[in-house]
C-alpha cells in the first residue's frame, strides 16, 4: 500500500491537517493523487541538492501531467481534463526553478557562509585556549610577585626566563588569533560584497521586471537567511574581538598586538555590520494602488495605496526593539521649475513587527497612504511649467528607521522603485507606459530626470516586455509570431528586428499612422477587451490576435473552405476583435472574407462565442448559411468553442432586454462586386473590404441594430 493511500485511512482531524497542507495549488492534491507511485519512488532528499537531478524530477513531473491529461481527453472527463491543464501551466509559472548559472551561485553563497561560520566557531574555541593560556600566565606572574621578596636572586631570574617563555608563546598565540580573526574578517568582506553587490543587486533588478510583468520570482526569504547569517557571524566576531579587548586589559605588555591590531579589527567590522544591515533595509512590496495591483508604481492623488519595507537581518533583540519606520515622499526631488510637491497622508509612521509577514520577516506594513499635492505659491494649484508632462515626472517614496542593538545606532534609510502620480483615471494608462519604460531600460533607482532623455530600447527588450504584459494579465504570452506582427507595425517590413530601436515618443506618445492614438494604447485596448470579454479563448490559443492582413492571407489560401481565424483589430482604439475565412469558389479561385470588428459595444451584449457561434452570411436568394468552420488549422468550429457556448435562451438574453426571450445573432450581406484573387496575390490591395454585421433575433430576423 502506497503512503498516499494509508494517508487517507487516517482519523478525520488528521485528514483535516491534511486537507490544510494542499491548499495551495502550486502542488494539488490531485497530482498527489494520480502520481502516488512515482512520487514515493523518488529520491528527492538528492534533489534538494543535485541541480541536474531537480530539473530531471521537474521535467519528469510535467511530462506525467501531460500524460495524466491525454487519458482524460481520451476517457472524455472534460473537468479532470481541465483541471490538469491548469496545473500544468501554474506549475511552469509557479515552480520554476532557478537556472544552472543560478543555482550555482546561490550554492557558492552558501558555502561561504558556511566556510565563515566554521571559522568563526574555531576563532571562538581558539580563543577559549588563550584565555585559558593567559590565565595560566597571570596565575605564575602573581606568585611571582607575591613570592618576589622571599625569593633568591637565581630563584627570581629562574622564574623570570620561564614567565618570559610563556610571554613570548602567548604574544605569539595573540598574533596568530589575530591573524585568523583578520582572516575571517575578511571572508566577511567578500561574502558580504557578493551579498550586496551580486545577490542583492540581482533581486532589485527581477523585481523591476516583475513590477512590469516578468514571471520571476522575487520572495526574500533566501536573502533574509543569508543577510542574517552573515550578520550573526559579524556580531559573534565583534563580541570575540570585545572579548580580546577584555584579555587585554587583564594582561598587557610592550608591543601587545591586542593593543595595537585589535582596534583596527573592530572598527573593520562595525564598518561591515553598518554596511550590511544598511544594505538590508528594502522595501518589498513596491507602492501600488489596491484597484490596480497589475500597475504598480502608478498612484493616484486622494487615493489610497499600501508600500511594504521589510529588514533582511532577523534578530530576535532586533525584532523586540521598537523601531518606528517613516514614510516620506521626495526628500531631494529634482527642483526644477513646475516640479508637483506631495504630502503624505495617512498614517505614516509605524512600528516594525514580525506579525505583518506570513513569514516572520521584521517589516511594516503600510496600507493606506494617500498623496495629496501642494498648492503652488506661483501658478496656483497643479501649475507645471517643466518640459516634462504628469506622467513623465518621477517621485520617490523613502521610509526612514533607527536601529539600536548592542553598541550599535545606524539611521537606515531606503526608498521605492520611481512613481508616477496621476490626478485623473485617464492619465492611468500613460503613467503605466512611463513605469514600463523607465524599469525595461533603468537600474538607477535616483535618476528622477529620466524622461528629461528617455533613452531608445531595443526590440529584443521591448518585446519581451510587451509579452510579459500579456503573461502576467492573463495566462498566455505573445508567441515570436505575433510579436513580428508588431514589429511590423513599428518598424515595417524587416527580415531582423532584433537591432531595431524604438523611440519613448513612437512607443507612447506619437500616434499610430492613419490613427489618432498611439501604439500602446492600441495594445492596452486590446489586453482590456481580452480580460474583460473574452480571456478563457485567449489563454486556451485560440485567438492569432496579432496577425498581419498580409499573413492572414497566406494562412488561409491554402486551408479548406470555411477555415477562419481571430484577429485583433488594427483600427480601434478600445480594441477590436474580427474573424477572416476563406471560401474556395468551383473555378478554382479563392475568395478572403472579413467582418468589421466586435467592440465593446457588441461584446457586451453577445459574448464572442455565440457570435462566432451563429454568424451568417447571406446568401443568394436570401438564405442565410454559416460561413465559420474550422478554427486555422483545422479544428472544427464546435470543438474548438464548445465548451463556451452558452446552453439556455436565458443564458444569453440581453442584459439590457432582460424579458425577450430570443438568441441574438449576427448577419453580413455578401459583398456586390469582388476582387480578383490575382490583385491580392500580386500586393496590389493592402485592405480587404469588411462585411458590415447587422444583429438580428434569432427566431424572427428582426433587426435590432446594426454595428
Amino acid at each position: 500500500m502506497s503512503q498516499w493511500e494509508k494517508l487517507k485511512q487516517l482519523d478525520t482531524k488528521y485528514l483535516e491537517q491534511l486537507d490544510i497542507l494542499y491548499q495551495d495549488e502550486n502542488f494539488p492534491m490531485d497530482v498527489r493523487e494520480y502520481l502516488a507511485h512515482w512520487i514515493e519512488t523518488q529520491d528527492w532528499e538528492k534533489a534538494i541538492t543535485n541541480y541536474s537531478m531537480a530539473t530531471i524530477h521537474y521535467q519528469n513531473l510535467l511530462d506525467l501531467i501531460n500524460e495524466q491529461y491525454s487519458r482524460f481527453m481520451q476517457e472524455k472527463l472534460f473537468i479532470c481534463q481541465h483541471k490538469f491543464k491548469r496545473y500544468r501551466q501554474n506549475m511552469q509559472a509557479v515552480m520554476g526553478q532557478p537556472q544552472p548559472v543560478d543555482f550555482e551561485r546561490h550554492q557558492n553563497v552558501v558555502q561561504k557562509l558556511n566556510a565563515l561560520k566554521n571559522a568563526v566557531q574555531a576563532g571562538e574555541k581558539e580563543l577559549k585556549f588563550l584565555e585559558e593560556q593567559q590565565d595560566e600566565f597571570d596565575f605564575k606572574f602573581k606568585t611571582y610577585k607575591f613570592q618576589e621578596s622571599n625569593n633568591s636572586e637565581k630563584q627570581k631570574a629562574e622564574e623570570l626566563q620561564v614567565l618570559q617563555k610563556m610571554l613570548n608563546i602567548l604574544d605569539c598565540n595573540r598574533k596568530d588569533v589575530l591573524q585568523k580573526f583578520a582572516a575571517f574578517i575578511k571572508e566577511a568582506e567578500v561574502l558580504l560584497n557578493t551579498l550586496v553587490k551580486e545577490e542583492l543587486a540581482d533581486w532589485k533588478r527581477r523585481q523591476q521586471n516583475a513590477c512590469i510583468g516578468a514571471p520571476v520570482k522575487v520572495c526574500l526569504d533566501h536573502l533574509e537567511d543569508w543577510f542574517t547569517a552573515c550578520a550573526v557571524c559579524l556580531f559573534q566576531v565583534k563580541r570575540l574581538l570585545k572579548k580580546l579587548e577584555e584579555l587585554g586589559d587583564k594582561v598587557t605588555y610592550d608591543k601587545d598586538p591586542f593593543k595595537i591590531e585589535r582596534p583596527t579589527l573592530e572598527k573593520h567590522v562595525k564598518t561591515l555590520l553598518t554596511n550590511l544591515i544598511k544594505s538590508a533595509f528594502v522595501v518589498e512590496n513596491q507602492p501600488c494602488m489596491a484597484p490596480q495591483s497589475k500597475m504598480p508604481l502608478v498612484l493616484k492623488t486622494s487615493s489610497q495605496f499600501s508600500v511594504k519595507p521589510r529588514l533582511l537581518v532577523k534578530l530576535p533583540e532586533v525584532a523586540n526593539h521598537l523601531m518606528k519606520v517613516k514614510a516620506c515622499i521626495d526628500k531631494s526631488s529634482p527642483n526644477g521649475k513646475g516640479y508637483r510637491k506631495f504630502n503624505i497622508l495617512g498614517t505614516n509612521e509605524k512600528a516594525m513587527n514580525m506579525t505583518d509577514s506570513k513569514f516572520g520577516g521584521l517589516c511594516v506594513d503600510f496600507r493606506h497612504l494617500q498623496l495629496k499635492e501642494q498648492k503652488s505659491v506661483i501658478g496656483g494649484k497643479g501649475s507645471n511649467e517643466t518640459s516634462l508632462v504628469v506622467t513623465e515626472e518621477l517621485h520617490l517614496i523613502s521610509f526612514e528607521t533607527e536601529l539600536v542593538y548592542q553598541d550599535l545606532i545606524l539611521k537606515l534609510e531606503t526608498s521605492s522603485l520611481p512613481v508616477v502620480v496621476i490626478s485623473n483615471a485617464s492619465q492611468l494608462l500613460s503613467g503605466w507606459a512611463s513605469v514600463v519604460w523607465y524599469n525595461m531600460l533603468c537600474s538607477d533607482v535616483q535618476n528622477m530626470t529620466f524622461f528629461s532623455n528617455p533613452p531608445t530600447a531595443l526590440w529584443s527588450q521591448l518585446s519581451e516586455t510587451l509579452s510579459w504584459q500579456f503573461s502576467s494579465n492573463t495566462k498566455r504570452h505573445l508567441d515570436t509570431d505575433q510579436l513580428d506582427m508588431l514589429a511590423e507595425k513599428l518598424f515595417g517590413p524587416q527580415e531582423n528586428y532584433a537591432d531595431c530601436y524604438i523611440t519613448w515618443a513612437k512607443f507612447s506618445k506619437e500616434n499610430l499612422p492613419r490613427q489618432n492614438f498611439s501604439f500602446w494604447l492600441w495594445l492596452q485596448g486590446i489586453l482590456d477587451l481580452i480580460k474583460k470579454y473574452f480571456e478563457n479563448i485567449w489563454n486556451d490559443g485560440l485567438i492569432i490576435g496579432f496577425v498581419s492582413k498580409k499573413r492572414e492571407r497566406k494562412l488561409l489560401k491554402h486551408m479548406q473552405s470555411g477555415t477562419f481565424l481571430l484577429r485583433f483589430s488594427e483600427s480601434s482604439k478600445d480594441g477590436g476583435i474580427t474573424f477572416t475565412w476563406v471560401e474556395h469558389l468551383p473555378n478554382g479561385e479563392y475568395k478572403i472574407r472579413s467582418v468589421e470588428p466586435y467592440t465593446k459595444g457588441h461584446l457586451t451584449n453577445i459574448p464572442l462565442s455565440e457570435i462566432v457561434r451563429f454568424y451568417k452570411v447571406m446568401a443568394e436568394e436570401n438564405v442565410p448559411e454559416h460561413p465559420l468552420l474550422y478554427l486555422y488549422p483545422n479544428i472544427p468550429k464546435d470543438e474548438a468553442f464548445g465548451k463556451y457556448y452558452l446552453d439556455s435562451d436565458a443564458d444569453v438574453q440581453l442584459k439590457h432586454n432582460k424579458y425577450l426571450r430570443t438568441r441574438l445573432i449576427v448577419v453580413s450581406e455578401r459583398p456586390s462586386t469582388e476582387i480578383p484573387p490575382a490583385m491580392i496575390e500580386e500586393g496590389l490591395v493592402d485592405d480587404l473590404p469588411m462585411l458590415s454585421a447587422t444583429c438580428f433575433d434569432y427566431l424572427g430576423f428582426s433587426q435590432l441594430s446594426t454595428t
